[in-house]
């Protein structure tokens, strides 16, 4: 980029606004798009800022003049093609793309469907222990755009920064960044798992396949690639990298009490591989599990009520998400579940609703979905509106010994702001069930 070329980033959300932060410290003149509404707060940073924000619909408008597009995860860049014609294919990237090009610590990139966030959560800590600084973010937290921009803040005024001093990045990447960044080469690059997700996005599950198989594309041999004992052949017949190869399964020595079910088993033992060519100890690892706590929305034990336990799974958005949830627990579940789906086989978990859900409430958007796949279970079924009125339908039912588990399988954009929101609606939403009172 030259100064005062105009770049365009597409989506006004944290990776947006960073990409934005960025480009701006660069010289760059910002258009900042959005075809949905944005929040005051937005308009009065853009204004502030000196960035010319433009939203509604896209146009032609909104990218005339650009010598490049940044695009915010969750953005289909199929969807702005229309706009897009005139520019350079390589002028059209990811937020992860623009920054990488100003980062040499060694980087640990962690993608799959699910477990993401546990896994590149636990690296992080795994390496702090080893006595490392290190960086966590990407797709969680902090963008790397914002990385960046701090440690360029803190060099400029010749001060310290706990992101200049950074000897780790670890990094949770998404499919949609992997779809628009190319010269990403970890040092270790992790495959969690592969099942249908975001179909509403990708093209059909190959394409969703190769953007997560794109980590490895430019590894080379004193690299490191972990990936799950299931894809050894695939990884194998399609030559995915170049990279030493490890593999993992859904058992380990390592335990965390915080971390429950065969899929966290999993994610652990791909966490303690992933950090094996720094020099993790197993010891070392173990202590960090014994302290772990576990992370927010994530089968996360929020409560009891009369022998009743509330698991907080807000984050397991897709089918195999709720498979592990459901699997994760000997007691019967109440199960709440319902919002916008996203794709894969629901009608595959009916033997396992039936075995381990006594009874399941549907709630908000997705209701014909959910009813249709398991409409042959014994498990009994209802819908409501919301999700504090399936809570309270359920919990009329309770018993002790009974988990109440919200593992919605769904996006939650027909309710909520995101997942966060409606896992804290769940957790506040309890709090009257108590007032209440149970027998």
């Amino acid at each position: 980029m030259q100064p005062g070329e105009t770049a365009v980033v597409v989506g006004t959300g944290r990776s947006g606004l960073a990409a934005a932060a960025l480009l701006a410290r660069l010289g760059c003149a910002v258009r900042l798009v959005d075809s949905g509404t944005v929040s005051q707060e937005v308009r009065e940073q853009s204004e502030m800022r000196g960035w010319d924000l433009r939203t509604g619909e896209h146009c032609a408008e909104q990218f005339a003049g650009a010598g490049l597009v940044v695009l915010s995860p969750g953005v289909n860049r199929r969807r702005l093609e229309p706009w897009l014609e005139h520019l350079k294919a390589e002028r059209v990237i990811a937020e992860l793309e623009l920054a990488l090009d100003f980062v040499d610590a060694p980087i640990t990139a962690v993608t799959g469907t699910n477990g993401k966030t546990t896994t590149t959560t636990l690296i992080g800590r795994f390496l702090e222990a080893m006595g490392r600084r290190v960086f966590v973010g990407g797709n969680i937290g902090t963008p790397l755009s914002r990385y960046v921009l701090e440690c360029l803040s803190a060099a400029e005024a010749d001060s310290p920064s706990y992101f200049q001093e950074a000897d780790n990045l670890v990094l949770e990447v998404s499919s949609f960044q992997l779809l628009n960044t190319s010269s990403l080469r970890p040092k270790v690059g992790v495959l969690l798992n592969v099942s249908p997700n975001h179909l509403d996005y990708h093209q059909d599950m190959e394409e969703y396949l190769q953007a997560k198989l794109s980590l490895f594309a430019s590894q080379e041999p004193e690299d490191t690639a972990v990936f799950p004992d299931e894809l050894r052949e695939l990884v194998r017949a399609r030559r995915v990298t170049r990279a030493r190869t490890v593999y993992f399964g859904t058992q380990s020595e390592l335990t965390c009490p915080a971390l429950p079910g065969r899929h966290n088993q999993a994610n652990i033992a791909a966490a303690f591989l992933a950090c094996q060519p720094f020099g993790l100890s197993h010891g070392a690892a173990q202590a960090v599990l014994d302290g772990f706590t576990g992370l927010p929305h994530r089968l996360q034990i929020v409560a009891e009520r009369g022998g009743v336990v509330f698991v907080d799974d807000s984050k397991g958005t897709t089918v195999q998400a709720l498979r592990a949830a459901l699997e994760a627990f000997d007691r019967p579940v109440l199960l709440l579940a319902g919002g916008v789906f996203k794709g894969g086989d629901l009608a595959g978990l009916q033997p396992l609703v039936q075995s381990k859900a006594r009874a399941v409430g549907l709630f908000g958007a997705g209701r014909e979905i959910f009813e249709a796949a398991w409409a042959d279970a014994e498990t009994p079924l209802f819908w409501e509106p919301t999700l504090e009125r399936a809570m309270d339908r359920l919990w009329l039912q309770a018993r002790s010994g009974d988990v109440m588990l919200l593992s919605p399988a769904t996006a939650s954009f027909d309710l909520f702001r995101d997942y966060k929101h409606r896992g804290m609606t769940f957790q506040n939403h309890l709090q009257t069930l108590a007032v209440r009172g149970h027998e």
